[in-house]
Protein backbone atom coordinates (compact mmCIF):
# COMPACT_ATOMS: atom_id res chain seq x y z
CA UNK A 1 0.00 0.00 0.00
CA UNK A 2 1.26 3.49 -1.01
CA UNK A 3 -0.05 6.84 0.31
CA UNK A 4 -0.93 9.14 -3.35
CA UNK A 5 -0.89 12.31 -1.88
CA UNK A 6 -1.40 14.94 0.61
CA UNK A 7 -3.65 18.19 0.64
CA UNK A 8 -2.98 20.46 3.59
CA UNK A 9 -6.41 22.06 4.50
CA UNK A 10 -5.67 25.17 6.85
CA UNK A 11 -8.37 26.57 9.54
CA UNK A 12 -8.90 30.32 8.07
CA UNK A 13 -11.34 33.19 9.44
CA UNK A 14 -12.03 33.97 5.89
CA UNK A 15 -11.67 32.05 2.84
CA UNK A 16 -11.96 35.19 0.51
CA UNK A 17 -9.16 37.31 2.55
CA UNK A 18 -6.55 33.62 2.31
CA UNK A 19 -7.18 33.39 -1.04
CA UNK A 20 -5.93 36.75 -1.77
CA UNK A 21 -2.84 36.12 0.51
CA UNK A 22 -1.84 32.90 -1.18
CA UNK A 23 -2.41 34.61 -4.59
CA UNK A 24 0.51 36.89 -3.22
CA UNK A 25 2.43 33.71 -2.38
CA UNK A 26 1.90 32.09 -6.45
CA UNK A 27 -1.30 29.82 -5.94
CA UNK A 28 -4.11 29.78 -7.83
CA UNK A 29 -7.43 28.95 -7.76
CA UNK A 30 -8.53 25.33 -8.70
CA UNK A 31 -11.77 24.86 -6.94
CA UNK A 32 -14.00 26.98 -4.58
CA UNK A 33 -16.74 27.14 -3.33
CA UNK A 34 -18.46 30.13 -1.53
CA UNK A 35 -21.27 28.30 -0.17
CA UNK A 36 -19.14 26.21 1.61
CA UNK A 37 -16.47 28.67 2.36
CA UNK A 38 -13.60 26.30 1.20
CA UNK A 39 -10.97 26.60 -1.49
CA UNK A 40 -8.50 24.56 -3.34
CA UNK A 41 -5.61 25.88 -4.20
CA UNK A 42 -3.18 25.22 -6.42
CA UNK A 43 0.98 26.33 -7.36
CA UNK A 44 2.23 23.36 -9.54
CA UNK A 45 2.05 20.56 -8.42
CA UNK A 46 1.35 21.47 -4.96
CA UNK A 47 -2.38 21.72 -3.58
CA UNK A 48 -3.37 23.54 -0.10
CA UNK A 49 -7.28 23.55 1.07
CA UNK A 50 -8.40 26.96 3.00
CA UNK A 51 -11.80 25.89 4.87
CA UNK A 52 -13.87 28.42 7.10
CA UNK A 53 -15.53 25.32 8.41
CA UNK A 54 -12.90 24.07 10.28
CA UNK A 55 -13.65 27.12 12.65
CA UNK A 56 -17.06 26.46 13.69
CA UNK A 57 -15.59 26.57 17.06
CA UNK A 58 -13.00 29.36 16.77
CA UNK A 59 -11.77 29.93 20.48
CA UNK A 60 -10.34 26.17 20.02
CA UNK A 61 -6.38 26.99 19.87
CA UNK A 62 -5.31 25.66 16.22
CA UNK A 63 -1.59 25.83 15.02
CA UNK A 64 -0.15 24.60 12.22
CA UNK A 65 3.12 24.35 9.71
CA UNK A 66 2.81 24.12 6.50
CA UNK A 67 6.79 23.83 4.60
CA UNK A 68 7.04 24.68 0.97
CA UNK A 69 10.00 24.10 -0.96
CA UNK A 70 10.64 26.25 -4.35
CA UNK A 71 13.25 25.26 -6.76
CA UNK A 72 14.70 28.55 -5.99
CA UNK A 73 14.05 29.98 -2.95
CA UNK A 74 15.85 33.56 -3.30
CA UNK A 75 14.07 33.91 -6.37
CA UNK A 76 10.76 32.78 -4.19
CA UNK A 77 11.83 35.44 -1.67
CA UNK A 78 11.96 38.35 -4.12
CA UNK A 79 9.32 37.44 -6.00
CA UNK A 80 6.82 37.62 -2.75
CA UNK A 81 8.61 41.01 -1.86
CA UNK A 82 7.42 42.46 -5.25
CA UNK A 83 3.83 41.13 -4.79
CA UNK A 84 3.71 43.18 -2.10
CA UNK A 85 4.32 41.12 1.10
CA UNK A 86 6.30 42.07 4.05
CA UNK A 87 9.08 39.42 4.76
CA UNK A 88 12.02 38.53 7.06
CA UNK A 89 15.35 38.03 5.24
CA UNK A 90 16.43 34.89 4.19
CA UNK A 91 18.38 32.55 6.68
CA UNK A 92 20.57 29.75 7.00
CA UNK A 93 19.38 27.49 9.11
CA UNK A 94 21.16 25.10 11.93
CA UNK A 95 19.83 22.36 10.16
CA UNK A 96 20.84 22.83 6.67
CA UNK A 97 17.96 25.26 5.05
CA UNK A 98 17.76 28.64 3.62
CA UNK A 99 14.43 29.81 4.77
CA UNK A 100 12.29 32.50 5.38
CA UNK A 101 9.20 32.23 7.54
CA UNK A 102 5.54 33.90 7.27
CA UNK A 103 2.58 33.69 9.06
CA UNK A 104 -0.76 34.08 6.92
CA UNK A 105 -3.62 35.85 7.95
CA UNK A 106 -5.04 33.33 10.20
CA UNK A 107 -1.41 32.46 12.20
CA UNK A 108 -1.04 29.52 10.18
CA UNK A 109 2.80 29.19 9.69
CA UNK A 110 4.58 29.29 6.10
CA UNK A 111 8.04 27.85 6.20
CA UNK A 112 9.63 28.41 2.68
CA UNK A 113 13.01 26.93 2.39
CA UNK A 114 15.95 25.24 0.39
CA UNK A 115 18.74 23.07 0.86
CA UNK A 116 21.73 25.68 2.03
CA UNK A 117 24.27 24.72 -0.64
CA UNK A 118 22.00 24.76 -3.61
CA UNK A 119 20.31 27.85 -2.72
CA UNK A 120 21.03 31.06 -4.59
Amino acid sequence: MKMNRLIPMLPVRSMPASVDFYAKLGFSIEQRNDDWRWAMLRFGDCRLMVDESINVHPGIPRSSVVYLYPDDVSEFHKQVRRNGLVVPDLEVTFYGMTEFRIDDPDGNRLWIGQDAPTAA
